[in-house]
């Protein structure tokens, strides 16, 4: 590990000044993909600044139509929330199944958003239940901020303070878990808005997208048959040691249709 200078922030806007300080900072939320990374040298940032003292990231509320989760609230806490458990399930079960006890108790969403990684569970959250990404300079719809690889629409100095789910009419999300890691070799989120559909997929390429034609089929007819068929190309999917392009693209329609199995079931 490389040297540093360690700052904890008191507020939003401390941690933004601190930003514009310092030469090459970083932000720490639950540093479940930074501390790793700075153990093994492949990142040597100049300051580190720390937002856990900030009580403003932390909670969730329900708000009209919205699930509201601010940045640094943990896995665990978005798990066992009453509040999500009964207006917006799916998330709730999503969060659940993040890694493992240790990583769900650490991690945060806010830090899972920013680091946009392509196995992640959250990025199907946010575009597949249409979310909004607040952060202390502007709002960003989800379907803009996932741009690629471990890369977002953050700009230098941006700070995600919250996330705003659209609460759906019915919503699901399931996926081919990793044994080992918990991460998504491939996850599907169906969610259904009145006459409108979003299937959103994590896992199985650079990074979150939408399939636009199992959403138009599941338009028509919301039914497991209506995606059932749809098969995604594997040209632009990822391929590794844990299982093949072409195999990503099956399990794509495979989940696909076991979500909306269990919402229509």
């Amino acid at each position: 590990m490389h040297n540093f200078n360690y700052h904890r922030a008191a507020d939003v806007a401390d941690a933004a000044a601190k930003l514009a300080a310092t030469d090459d900072p970083k932000l720490l939320a639950g540093g479940m993909t930074l501390l790793p990374t700075l153990k093994n040298r492949l990142a040597a940032p100049s300051d580190l600044i720390d937002l856990a003292l900030i009580g403003d990231l932390k909670g969730i509320s329900v708000e009209g139509n919205e699930v509201v989760v601010r940045a640094m609230t943990p896995h665990a806490v978005v798990a066992a929330s009453a509040e999500v458990q009964k207006a917006l399930p799916a998330l709730a079960q999503l969060a659940g199944n993040i890694g493992d006890p240790a990583v769900r108790h650490r991690g945060t969403i806010g830090g899972s958003v920013a680091n946009s990684d392509p196995a992640a569970d959250y990025p199907a959250a946010c575009v597949g239940l249409d979310a909004t990404i607040v952060t202390n300079k502007r709002k960003i719809a989800a379907d803009d901020f996932f741009q690629g690889l471990f890369e977002t629409a953050l700009e230098p100095g941006e700070i995600i303070t919250e996330v705003r789910f659209q609460i759906p009419d019915r919503a699901q999300y399931m996926k081919f878990r990793h044994p080992a890691s918990g991460y998504a070799v491939v996850g599907v989120m169906v969610a259904q808005y009145g006459s409108k559909a979003r299937v959103a997929v994590t896992g199985a390429g650079p990074c979150v997208f939408r399939v636009a034609e199992m959403e138009a089929a599941l338009e028509k007819s919301f039914a497991p048959a209506s995606v059932a068929n749809i098969k995604v190309s594997a040209e632009q999917l990822m391929g590794d040691i844990h299982c093949s392009a072409e195999y990503r693209a099956h399990l794509i329609t495979v989940y696909a249709r076991r979500a909306v199995e269990a919402m229509v079931g």
